[in-house]
């Protein structure tokens, strides 16, 4: 039998990275539906129409800034205000970007511009502690993955949005459906909590948002953001630099 060719390699590598990270997402898809319901009833509860809801949700693909800027579109906020919490609030993305940036620099620009758009913090939190060691970075199986771990997200996201659009106007306001949003992303960022720089970033992000609750036009949240991701950062750059434990470096000499 001949060997495979070197697309013909190339291609099964990327169909097995793309059915493992499809795998490795399927356990958040509940939450991540339950979220997208509860974000698509938002829009609609909070003033929007159908088709204003409709074409956010499939646009903008960001629970986060969605709900974040709800509030300030209805209460006529200025429109830099609106546009600025958005951008706060989806900065981390700019530090996805530059982390993924290795392993999908060998595609054309237009590609890696849409999956920008696909990236969600799910898939960064599953791609990077299962490749970011990774000697050789940008291999078929490592873009396979990521698609694998975006595009599942992206259909459960978008069904259970739209899914709420339509059904909000059944559902009594007296049910809170934000308690079930609370528990959506509970079920989605618990389980991401895995190192110290990431439980840092989440406990000083909660703190300030506590603190900060009262301020006007959820600016807490965006003051949340930005701590969070400073002292993730810091956390995280501080954990490399640390010296190493004697003891630990003596067993390993042993």
């Amino acid at each position: 039998m001949n060997p495979p060719s070197d697309s013909s390699d190339t291609r099964l590598q990327f169909r097995a990275g793309f059915l493992t990270g499809a795998r490795d997402v399927a356990p958040v898809m509940i939450a991540t539906g339950t979220w997208g319901l509860v974000t698509g009833m938002a829009m609609v509860k909070s003033g929007l129409t159908e088709s204003l809801a409709l074409t956010m949700t499939l646009l903008v693909y960001a629970g986060s800034a969605q709900l974040t800027t709800l509030p300030l579109i209805v209460g006529g906020a200025p429109l830099w205000l609106v546009f600025a919490a958005g951008l706060v609030v989806n900065l981390r993305f700019v530090i996805f970007a530059a982390a993924l940036h290795p392993y999908l620099r060998s595609l054309p620009w237009p590609r890696r511009l849409l999956l920008g758009y696909f990236t969600t913090d799910v898939a960064f939190v599953m791609f990077m502690p299962r490749y970011g060691h990774a000697s050789t970075k940008g291999l078929p199986e490592h873009i396979g993955y990521f698609l694998g771990c975006i595009t599942p997200g992206w259909f459960v996201w978008q069904g259970s949005s739209i899914l709420g659009i339509y059904v909000s106007g059944w559902i009594p306001t007296s049910w809170s459906p934000e308690f079930a949003a609370i528990l959506a992303l509970m079920a989605i960022t618990v389980p991401l909590i895995v190192s110290r720089p990431v439980l840092l970033a989440a406990v000083s992000a909660g703190v300030v948002v506590c603190v900060a609750q009262p301020l006007p036009h959820r600016l807490g949240l965006v003051m949340a953001v930005i701590t969070g991701i400073v002292v993730g950062m810091w956390a995280e750059r501080a954990s490399h630099l640390a010296p190493p434990n004697p003891a630990v470096a003596r067993g390993k000499r042993r």
